[in-house]
């Protein structure tokens, strides 16, 4: 495949060619009513022929505004493009493809895919992207806004496969966890695709990120209970601190010496009372001697 590259085209100050187009107009108005005056065959075939120059000059004319370009091709070869604002003459003879260089976003449906762990999610994203080398994306791609478009969801079906849905011991990222990471995960392999477009991905991330509807209720409900065990596990490790530290202060301070069946019975029943989601009633226990 050739490799285009964009360079700048030829082109003068369209003002310039009017001032022209209308001295000419005045040469061709005066040769008419020389014309009729003398009926000349010469002065005839003058005006036509400086008329199809005033057309072919004006026909050469363009206006392009801020953020937009002109792609030029002439019979078939890319000549230049014209990227500068302003009104322009070019060469007549040329195609003048218009190509907008102004930022762009592509929002994509909301995907059914598979992630890490194989559990269906459904993710959407979008992606800011805007054209730098108008060549590229006219002669290198077909319909490059489809291009984008399509290379898009193929990155995002691509990343979310990558990941899992949710942090686990296994994996650092996930995609509803790192947010910046998949963004900045996204925005490479986006890159990466529209690269051979001539086209710059500002920014990529993640606008919609779900289970699929069939696990939803399923996932949730697991979500529910890994957060039960971890508060149920940070409850234990302090409650046996808190065992530890009580007996570790009765016997420093020697308040009462406790047998090792005591300090059992006691650490059970601190246990029972710290972790206990009810509340604990008290026993008090009562000796009389006589």
């Amino acid at each position: 495949m050739e490799d285009i590259q964009e360079k700048d085209a030829n082109k003068i100050n369209g003002f310039l060619i009017i001032l022209l187009n209308l001295l000419l107009l005045a040469v061709n108005v005066y040769l008419l009513v020389n014309f009729i005056n003398l009926q000349n065959p010469l002065l005839l075939v003058l005006f036509f022929i400086l008329f199809s120059i005033i057309v072919i000059l004006f026909s050469g004319l363009i206006i392009v505004q801020p953020n937009e370009s002109r792609v030029l091709i002439f019979f078939g070869k890319y000549i230049g493009t014209v990227r500068i604002s302003g009104f322009w003459w070019v060469n007549p003879f040329t195609a003048k493809k218009h190509v907008t260089l102004r930022i762009r976003n592509f929002n994509s449906e909301k995907i059914k895919v598979n992630d890490l762990n194989g559990n269906p999610i459904e993710i959407g994203a979008v992606i800011v992207w805007k054209v730098i080398d108008s060549a590229k994306a006219v002669f290198d791609v077909e319909h490059y806004e489809q291009f984008v478009a399509i290379q898009s969801e193929t990155a995002i079906r691509s990343l979310a496969s990558e990941f899992p849905y949710d942090e686990s011991e296994h994996t650092k990222h996930s995609l509803r966890g790192s947010p910046l990471e998949i963004s900045a995960g996204l925005q490479k392999q986006v890159q990466q695709r529209l690269d051979v477009a001539g086209v710059d991905v500002i920014e990529a991330r993640i606008s919609h990120l779900a289970y699929a509807s069939e696990i939803a209720q399923i996932m949730l409900r697991r979500q529910q209970a890994e957060a039960i065990v971890a508060a149920r596990q940070k409850i234990v490790e302090g409650a046996v601190g808190m065992v530890e530290m009580a007996l570790k202060s009765l016997s420093e301070q020697k308040i009462v010496e406790l047998s090792e069946e005591k300090k059992a019975m006691m650490v059970n029943n601190l246990l029972v009372a710290l972790v206990s989601e009810s509340e604990a009633q008290p026993v008090i226990s009562t000796s009389l001697h006589q």
